[in-house]
C-alpha cells in the first residue's frame, strides 16, 4: 500500500473513470467481459461497447437473468464485471447473487451505482439504503466503498486479476479527489487520513470529504480528529479499528447507508466484543426509505452532512 494525497480536490465524474479502466482492463485481460442491465448511457459505457462489441452484453432490465448468466460465465473461464443501480445489483437479485454467485464459488465483480442520497430524483424505488447490510451478510463476499476516483479505478483494475464475489458500491456522479492517482491500497486495510488525540471519525464513500471538513471545524474549538477511510466495508479491519480507538473519547462513524447493518454496525460489532467502554455515534441513514429529491436535499435530509458529524460530537464532548 502506497498512499499520495491529492494536492487539488477537483471533482471527477465515477463514470468516466469506470469507462476508462474498462478499456484499459478489457484490453489486457482477454477474459474479461462486461454485461449492463440496460444502463450503458447511465454508466457511460456507450465507447466501450462500441470498442469491444463481442465482449460487452447489454442484458436489458433483467437483473437477476443478468447474474445468472454472470454466474455460468465465470464458471467457464470468464471474467464478469457487472453494473446497474445498487438495489437491483443487491436487493433485487439477492438469490441469484447467494446461490449461483457466492455458493458455487463463482468470480463476479458488481459495480452497484448510486447508492443512498446520490440516487437523486429517481427517487425511493431506486435508492438503496441496505446494500452494505446485505452483501456484508453474504458468505465470502467483498464489500467495497471507494471515496474518490483514484481509489475506485485501483479496486477495479485489482479486483479484475482476483477471484470471487466483490461488491463496490459507488456513484456515477463527481466526487472530489482524495487520492493521487499514483497511490495503491490494500484491500481489507484501512487508510489513515489524519491523526488525532480526541475523537475517531471511521468514513466511507461519499462521507470520507464531510468527515474531513467536519474534522478542520471541530480542530478549530480545539477538538482534535482523526479520519479513517474504511474501504473495504467486509473483511472490516479489525487491527486499524482497534488501533485508532485506544485513549480516544469518542468514536464516530460516517456513511451513505442505513445505521443498520453497515460500517456503524461492524465498528459497533468490534467493540462490543473487546469491551471497549467509549461512546459510539453512527452518522448515517435512519430506519427509512428513500424519496424524491436533488442529492443534496437528501443528503441533509437523510442527515449526512458535515454538521451532523459535528452534532455527533458535540452532544458527547
Amino acid at each position: 500500500m502506497a498512499i499520495v494525497f491529492a494536492k487539488e480536490q477537483k471533482p471527477i465524474e465515477m463514470r468516466a473513470v469506470y469507462q476508462q479502466a474498462l478499456v484499459e482492463i478489457l484490453r489486457e485481460h482477454p477474459q474479461v467481459v462486461v454485461m449492463d442491465a440496460d444502463l450503458v448511457g447511465a454508466s457511460g459505457t456507450a465507447k466501450v461497447f462500441k470498442e469491444f462489441p463481442d465482449r460487452c452484453i447489454n442484458m436489458g432490465i433483467s437483473e437477476a437473468n443478468m447474474i445468472g448468466a454472470a454466474a455460468g460465465m465465470s464458471l467457464v473461464g470468464k471474467v464478469p464485471i457487472i453494473h446497474t443501480f445498487a438495489p437491483f445489483a443487491t436487493r433485487r437479485v439477492y438469490d441469484q447473487l447467494y446461490l449461483s454467485g457466492a455458493y458455487q464459488k463463482a468470480n463476479l465483480r458488481i459495480y452497484g451505482s448510486d447508492p443512498g442520497f446520490t440516487s437523486g430524483h429517481n427517487g425511493g424505488t431506486h435508492t438503496s439504503v441496505e446494500d452494505l447490510a446485505l452483501m456484508r451478510a453474504m458468505p465470502s463476499a467483498t464489500v467495497l466503498a471507494p471515496a474518490d476516483a483514484t481509489q475506485f479505478s485501483w479496486l477495479l483494475k485489482e479486483t479484475s486479476k482476483m477471484y470471487g464475489i466483490f461488491y463496490i458500491r459507488a456513484s456515477r456522479k463527481g466526487l472530489k479527489d482524495i487520492y493521487d492517482p499514483a497511490s495503491t491500497f490494500e484491500i481489507g486495510k484501512g487508510v489513515v487520513l489524519c491523526e488525532g488525540s480526541d475523537v475517531v471519525i471511521f468514513a466511507i464513500g461519499e462521507m470520507i470529504e464531510q468527515a474531513l471538513t467536519a474534522k478542520d471545524e471541530l480542530e478549530k474549538s480545539g477538538v482534535s480528529v482523526a479520519v479513517v477511510d474504511m474501504f473495504t466495508v467486509k473483511p472490516i479491519d479489525r487491527e486499524i479499528i482497534e488501533k485508532m480507538i485506544v485513549g480516544k473519547k469518542l468514536v464516530v462513524t460516517a456513511e451513505n447507508h442505513s445505521k443498520i447493518g453497515g460500517l456503524g454496525s461492524a465498528v459497533a460489532e468490534i467493540m462490543a466484543e473487546n469491551g471497549y467502554g467509549i461512546p459510539l455515534r453512527r452518522v448515517a441513514i435512519q430506519d427509512r426509505f428513500g424519496e424524491v429529491g436533488l442529492p443534496d436535499y437528501l443528503q441533509k435530509t437523510y442527515g449526512l452532512t458535515k454538521d451532523d458529524i459535528i452534532k455527533a460530537v458535540s452532544e458527547v464532548l
